[in-house]
Order: C-alpha cells, then sequence, then structure tokens
C-alpha cells in the first residue's frame, strides 16, 4: 500500500535522525580524545591567558569598539540626512562616500590611517584615534544607509503635522522624525555593533603595545608560545561573550517592534 505524503515525510525526517546519532556515534568511537583535549583544552595555556585576556584584551576591544560605534553613528547620522537633503551636492557628496567605503576592505582603511596619512600629512594618530576613526569611517557607510532607511520608514503624516503646528522642517525633522527611526533601526543598529566588534580585530595591522592588545592580537600572540589551539579558544569565547547577549538584544528589540524591517538597497 503506497505511503501517504505525510507518512513519507515522517520516515524521511526519523531516517535524518538516524544517520545523525550513526554518524555522531561514530566520530565518539574513532575520535582520538586525548589529542583533541591536548589541542584545544590545554588548562595550564587557559591558566596562563587569565586574567590577562579578560583585564586588558577584552577591556581593550569593547572600548575600540565603542569609539569606532559611537564616531560611526554620529557620522552615519550626518550622511544619511545628506542623502536625504534636497540639495544635490550634498546627495552625491554622501552617496559617493557610502558606496566607496562599503566597496573597499576595512583594512585598508586602516593601513590607511596607520600608515598613508603620516607619510602624506605629517599627521600621527595614536592608537585611540586610529581605531575610532577607521571602524568609524567604514561603519558610518553602512550605518548611513540603515538610518536613512528608518528615516523614510517614518509616516509622513508625523511630519506633516509638525509642520501644521508651526515647526520648521529642521525641527521636525530632530525632534520627531529621528527618534522614531532609531526606534525603528536598533535591530540593525545592533548588528552594526556585532560587525564592528569583529572589525576591531583589524587593529593588529598597527602594531600595538602589550596593555593596547585587543582579543585577536592576544589570542595570535599567545597561540605563538603554545603548542595547542586553546588561545584561539578562549579568544572566541571572548568574543561570544560580547556578540552573543548583542544577537539576542537585536531579536528582543525586532519582536518589539513588531518585526518591522527596514531595506538598505
Amino acid at each position: 500500500m503506497a505511503l501517504s505524503k505525510r507518512k513519507r515525510a515522517e520516515y524521511f525526517r526519523y531516517s535524518q535522525y538516524t544517520l545523525l546519532v550513526v554518524i555522531a556515534l561514530v566520530i565518539a568511537f574513532l575520535a582520538d580524545w586525548e589529542q583533541i583535549r591536548t589541542a584545544f583544552f590545554n588548562f595550564k595555556t587557559m591558566g596562563d591567558m587569565f586574567p590577562n585576556v579578560i583585564t586588558i584584551a577584552l577591556k581593550n576591544t569593547l572600548i575600540y569598539t565603542a569609539l569606532g560605534f559611537a564616531f560611526g553613528l554620529a557620522l552615519g547620522l550626518v550622511l544619511a540626512l545628506m542623502k536625504l537633503s534636497s540639495i544635490a551636492p550634498y546627495r552625491w557628496i554622501a552617496t559617493i562616500y557610502i558606496e566607496f567605503f562599503r566597496g573597499i576592505p576595512a583594512l585598508l582603511v586602516f593601513i590607511g590611517l596607520a600608515f598613508g596619512v603620516p607619510l602624506a600629512f605629517q599627521i600621527q594618530f595614536d592608537i585611540y584615534s586610529t581605531v575610532m576613526l577607521a571602524l568609524g569611517i567604514v561603519g558610518a557607510a553602512y550605518m548611513a544607509e540603515t538610518i536613512r532607511a528608518g528615516i523614510q520608514a517614518v509616516p509622513k503624516g508625523q511630519v506633516e503635522a509638525a509642520r501644521s503646528l508651526g515647526m520648521s522642517q529642521g525641527r521636525a525633522m530632530i525632534t520627531i522624525v529621528i527618534p522614531q527611526a532609531f526606534r525603528i533601526i536598533l535591530p540593525p543598529l545592533t548588528n552594526e555593533l556585532i560587525l564592528l566588534t569583529k572589525d576591531s580585530s583589524l587593529i593588529y595591522i598597527i602594531g600595538l603595545a602589550r596593555d593596547q592588545y585587543e582579543l585577536t592580537k592576544f589570542g595570535r600572540e599567545t597561540l605563538s608560545r603554545s603548542p595547542s589551539l586553546t588561545p584561539i579558544l578562549v579568544v572566541g569565547l571572548c568574543y561570544l561573550i560580547i556578540t552573543l547577549p548583542l544577537g539576542y538584544l537585536s531579536r528582543y528589540l525586532e519582536r518589539r517592534s513588531g518585526g518591522k524591517k527596514v531595506s538598505v538597497l
């Protein structure tokens, strides 16, 4: 007797579960667990990484990310308003900036600020200024499009109502539109913060003093003195300490906003 479509789907699902269990058992029996423990869970190496991995590397990663995000958010807001401006040259400048910095690797921006600017203009930035500018310049290109989309998602009736009360266009934008836009774009901005957290690892290209190490640089230096991959595992877990709560926050904010999304294309 032919099976129904529902029964076939049920048998197929059970066969997939069975296959996964078999693969897990094969791995469990064939894996060299002692070698895995030595390669990834060297407790002596873990102990040597603490507390510096927290008090130096994790702390610096948070500082670098916060600086870059703050500068990028401010610059992104300016670029978004320029792109929405009725003045054509402002729109052209904002569009060229956004397309350019969305199209090149962030690493090039770090190299340019750390090595190119000092050579060309004899201006030397300190480590905090360099990372703030580099992360902010790249992040602003993405955040500008997110903010622009959020502003355009605010109903036009809000502006019309504000203008009917005698508000100027600028005041209506600042007091009515932008606060509502930011409530809409909080989830994608949280995702931008996660990306900046990972991009902060690019600061290694500049060359850092030990007390300036962020997580990736700290992990690489420890790895060079370690016989195992444990430093990479520890550093990865530290990144997860930052990014997982931000990911949950982004999903929570998206649910709070009713799942409303904005297009940044």
